[in-house]
């Protein structure tokens, strides 16, 4: 579902303090002798898939048997479908973490077919997405309610993987930086500094998503860079520097190399390419150029 061009003109003045250097906010590339390098992280997102409970334990223990001690020193999780957390933990044990797909930001009541914070604690879960733009599309799920996801998983002591990106029209528009600039602010109102340590974000252009399209590793780095930028002007440099940023958007194994090899592009959530053992395995394998 794309905006419309008048949609997208109130978004960019939402924007305004939050833009990105083409939009008038100085960027800064990160440093990372100024700090603690940030650890990357590899993710998969399962999305309506498998369609079995047993494919998603085949499935997840044969990427996790694919993490040896050769594997570079990351963090690794699958987003998988709430019916088969349970399942897939078990099969993968602590070699990775399974997070959730989604989360309802409220915790008890009559919301028919939601999931809570507190329902998806309790059975070991640590992370979970919000704002994927196929829920943001597909299920009109609105800024206000994706902040309330993210809110509700820091109340509960949980992290969160907040997906933010722009679509082809708003893309050619050159409106990337200020779209994401709309969504940062947004969906990370009211979080501290001292909780964005269980906060990540996935840069994921919608373009990109399912169509083996995938942005430079130029242009990704360039909207990374900007995305510091705004969470630098939100917070301070130090917590940009240390916010993860992930590209998601067709990631394969033939285009995870110069991706990660970029300093601002901190990993990857996966789509497609995560539900097919070999390919997943070589991406959490890469080897930066």
């Amino acid at each position: 579902m794309k905006f419309t061009t008048a949609l997208t003109l109130i978004l960019v003045s939402q924007a305004a303090a939050f833009v990105p250097s083409s939009f008038g906010v100085q960027t800064q590339s990160t440093d990372v002798s100024l700090g603690m390098a940030r650890k990357p992280f590899i993710s998969g997102n399962w999305k309506l898939n498998p369609q079995t409970r047993e494919e998603a334990i085949n499935l997840g223990k044969s990427i996790s048997d694919s993490i040896t001690d050769s594997t570079p020193d990351i963090d690794v999780a699958l987003f998988v479908p709430y019916v088969f957390i349970e399942a897939t933990h078990t099969a993968v044990g602590e070699t990775l973490m399974v997070g959730a797909e989604g989360v309802c930001p409220e915790i008890k009541g009559a919301f028919t077919g939601a999931v809570s914070a507190t329902m998806l604690k309790s059975i070991g879960v640590q992370w979970a997405l919000a704002g994927h733009s196929e829920r943001r599309t597909l299920f009109g799920e609105t800024d206000a309610y994706i902040n309330g996801q993210c809110l509700k998983l820091m109340e509960e002591g949980m992290s969160v993987m907040l997906c933010i990106g722009e679509s082809l029209e708003e893309y050619e528009k050159d409106l990337a930086g200020a779209v994401c600039a709309v969504q940062l602010k947004k969906g990370l109102c009211g979080i501290s500094k001292e909780d964005l340590d269980r906060v990540a974000i996935a840069y994921e252009p919608v373009w990109a998503i399912g169509t083996g399209k995938v942005a430079t590793p130029e242009t990704a780095q360039k909207v990374h860079e900007e995305c510091r930028a705004i969470i630098a002007e939100m917070y301070d440099q130090e917590a940009a520097d240390n916010m993860r940023i992930l590209y998601g958007g067709s990631v394969s194994p033939e285009s995870v190399d110069e991706l990660m090899a970029q300093p601002d592009i901190d990993g990857a959530l996966v789509g497609g390419a995560s539900l097919d053992a070999e390919k997943f395995s070589r991406i959490i394998n890469y080897q930066p150029v």
